[in-house]
């Protein structure tokens, strides 16, 4: 795109102008701190989508002598249409001076075309003391709007919108730590409402990050459905000599298996982090590990995934169905005792072997002697569930996450609770027929292009719920 808008973002010292850059630009490489001071000079920040510059964000440093450099312009200027040309004679007098540093860096690209975007805290009281930073940006001319931040808290919102109505014609509230995707689309949107020339482009790169999110949720949905395959289906091995004992390599193995599932899991979370744009995220995992504790000790997995009735249930009907065919080739004789000793059995089997995860076993004498043990995969019905259960609620976690937090991220089992409850009818259904293939390591390619489809679905209408 050709001549994208620029916006600078200024205000007052540690006011969250920073924070506001890196969320509107989606760069979480955007230096952010609580102190004062931490922007010495502007920075600009284009946001691209596929190489192509859609706009540019220019971080800057705060007002220091706001009022100071209002009295000199209004000794300058005669009358109001000369306002513009006093702000550049401003910054061109004083530039090189060691006088006004941050005003001048500040103002040199709103002189130069960019647009402006005015930043306060709305958990601060408004203060005459802003008055002459808004003033003096009404004499630049440019195109221009306010957001109001509330940092810590919102009890002066509506003090700060009172008195930024007066001097921007469109305020609004944005939290840059909260705020949803779809309301930095609205931002955008009110933006080209301001200048005629840019309403067009930043339409166009409304439509751009609208096809991006898509983009972002369908390959999140690859990567999960990719490792929810694999992690169903692994399997740990090694090679023994023939007179070694094979019950000697059990708890070595199991350990290996256990950490092997972990590093998949990590590995997953990790490359669905990046492609949200999320490069430099941390997280506190230490009440989140996949198969952490006692492994006969479900409690967890029975959190994320089914529960022992749950599970029982889908064991059953699973079993009845095997057990109508028998029914069915014995003509009705058996008075359907069939689909009922199936039923009962298959449920019974799942409610004992609920608490299990995998085993060891001997695969095979190798052809030039010695064994090859395996353990794995995971034989318990409820790990697809589990899995899912916690990709997905990364995932939530990670797509309405603003680029401008900086906190580690904290993933905490009590948030996602019934995540399998919320499900409607169909795609719950859907949902049973994919985790029961993955069980039964049944064409596994086939399942992750399929389960690849059905996550997608579930992103696209959590995003279509939010902006509801």
């Amino acid at each position: 795109m050709s001549n994208a808008p620029q916006f600078a973002v200024v205000g007052h010292p540690n006011k969250g102008k920073s924070s506001i850059v890196a969320t509107l630009s989606l760069d979480d490489s955007v230096a952010i701190a609580r102190t004062s001071g931490t922007t010495k000079q502007s920075q600009s920040f284009p946001m691209k989508v596929d190489g192509q510059l859609m706009y540019e964000l220019i971080d800057t440093p705060g007002f220091q002598r706001a009022r100071k450099a209002l009295a000199w312009m209004q000794n300058e200027a005669e009358k109001v249409r000369d306002r513009p040309a006093v702000v550049k004679r401003f910054v061109e007098t004083w530039k090189d001076s060691g006088k006004f540093i941050d005003e001048c860096e500040l103002l040199t690209p709103i002189i130069e075309g960019a647009g402006i975007i005015y930043v306060v805290d709305g958990s601060r009281p408004y203060g005459e003391e802003y008055e002459a930073e808004m003033e003096i940006l009404r004499w630049t001319g440019q195109p221009s709007m306010a957001l109001i931040n509330p940092i810590d808290h919102s009890e002066y919102v509506e003090e700060w919108r009172t008195a930024l109505n007066q001097y921007f014609k469109i305020t609004r509230l944005f939290n840059a730590m909260t705020v949803e995707f779809h309301k930095r689309i609205d931002i955008l949107n009110a933006f080209g409402q301001l200048h005629e020339a840019w309403r067009q482009p930043l339409q166009q790169a409304v439509n751009s990050l609208a096809k991006m999110r898509e983009q972002q949720h369908r390959q999140a949905a690859r990567i999960i459905a990719k490792m929810v395959v694999e992690m169903c289906g692994y399997v740990e091995e090694k090679k023994i000599g023939s007179e070694s004992n094979p019950h000697s390599y059990e708890s070595v193995m199991k350990e290996n298996f256990l950490n092997a599932l972990r590093k998949l899991e990590k590995k997953g979370r990790q490359q669905v982090q990046k492609s949200y744009q999320h490069h430099h995220l941390k997280s506190e995992e230490t009440t989140f590990e996949l198969l952490g504790g006692d492994l006969f000790a479900m409690k967890d997995w029975y959190f994320w995934g089914l529960d022992k009735v749950q599970l029982t249930a889908i064991s059953m009907a699973a079993g009845a169905s095997a057990g109508l065919a028998v029914d069915a080739v014995a003509g009705g004789t058996s008075l359907l005792l069939g689909a009922a000793t199936g039923g009962f059995l298959s449920g019974a089997g799942v409610w004992l072997m609920a608490d299990k995860i995998a085993k060891q076993k001997i695969s095979g004498i190798l052809p030039l002697g010695g064994k090859l043990l395996s353990f794995g995969p995971v034989t318990n019905r409820n790990f697809p569930y589990v899995l899912l259960g916690r990709a997905i609620y990364h995932q939530k976690l990670i797509a309405g996450r603003p680029h401008a937090q900086r906190d580690e991220l904290q993933l905490q089992q009590e948030a996602s609770s019934n995540w399998l409850s919320t499900l409607p009818p169909e795609p719950r259904k859907q949902l049973d027929k994919l985790c029961k293939k993955l069980s039964n390591q049944q064409k596994p390619e086939e399942t992750q292009e399929a389960l690849s489809g059905w996550i997608c679905q579930i992103f696209c209408e959590i995003e279509e719920n939010k902006a509801a």
